[in-house]
């Protein structure tokens, strides 16, 4: 796009054509350009959504410079242990076993379905959305954030290096230590550690990820092959009150499910 100074506004969303707004923005980049599906994708409609959303807070950021149908740039959706209660499970729970988490007596809050348009990562968007984010964990005394974070593609020899990387210097402590479930889960522990390219390995794990390492994020045991989505994911759990520090971090290119 030419440039312009953006005019952000950040809420919850507060109507259904709100929600519809959050996925048509994940339509955009989860479906037309990562290439992913699901069983309730609306094509015709051009919308991303899935059983979860009824259930969820929707927290958006819209540009007001941008046309009024068309001002929502990006989104991250917000599910608590309550409300996953609700729809019976954390959205997560169908790659991760999530059992040590729900019983530390941490007050959780997954987060999903993020996602910046393309003209707007590697700015100051995501910094808003994390201020908002923080916002809503103190709010909801959040302990502990957690979700899916994916790399692009499922070629998993491609990414032995980065998930290797992560299994040997960044697993979760065994009392928040979730692990992969289901036929599509794999090892991390692909390559032993001195045959990791350290510098080639973190360049080829994206940014977002990189920032929640450095705020001591950690990870599961194990990531899951996501052949819907077209991804490998991974799940990051994170202390709340480490979250606003995070807002100047890089949102680049391909970070989109955190």
């Amino acid at each position: 796009m030419s440039y312009h100074t953006p005019q952000f506004q950040i809420a919850l969303a507060k109507s259904p054509d709100e929600i519809r707004s959050a996925q048509r923005l994940r339509y955009d980049v989860f479906v037309r350009e990562l290439g992913g599906a699901g069983d309730m994708v609306d094509h015709d409609a051009g919308l991303e959504k899935d059983r979860f959303d009824p259930f969820a807070t929707h927290l958006l950021l819209r540009d007001v410079t941008r046309p009024s149908d068309d001002q929502v740039v990006g989104v991250y959706r917000l599910l608590t242990e309550e409300r996953a209660k609700d729809v019976g499970q954390f959205y997560c729970e169908d790659e991760f076993d999530l059992s040590v988490l729900k019983q530390s007596g941490k007050r959780l809050l997954e987060l999903g379905r993020s996602c910046l348009h393309p003209d707007y990562r590697g700015g100051t968007a995501m910094m808003h959305l994390w201020g908002a984010l923080a916002d809503y964990g103190r709010r909801e005394s959040i302990d502990v954030m957690f979700g899916a974070a994916s790399f692009h593609g499922t070629d998993i020899d491609a990414l032995a290096g980065p998930l290797s990387l992560l299994h040997h210097r960044h697993l979760a402590p065994p009392e928040m230590g979730v692990r992969a479930t289901g036929a599509n889960a794999i090892s991390m522990d692909m390559l032993a550690e001195d045959q990791i390219d350290r510098v080639a390995a973190m360049r080829e794990t994206p940014a977002l990820i990189k920032a929640y390492l450095r705020l001591g994020g950690t990870v599961g045991q194990g990531a899951f092959v996501d052949h819907a989505f077209n991804t490998v994911d991974i799940c990051l759990i994170l202390a709340a009150d480490a979250v606003s520090t995070l807002q100047g971090s890089i949102y680049g290119k391909g970070e989109h499910r955190v």
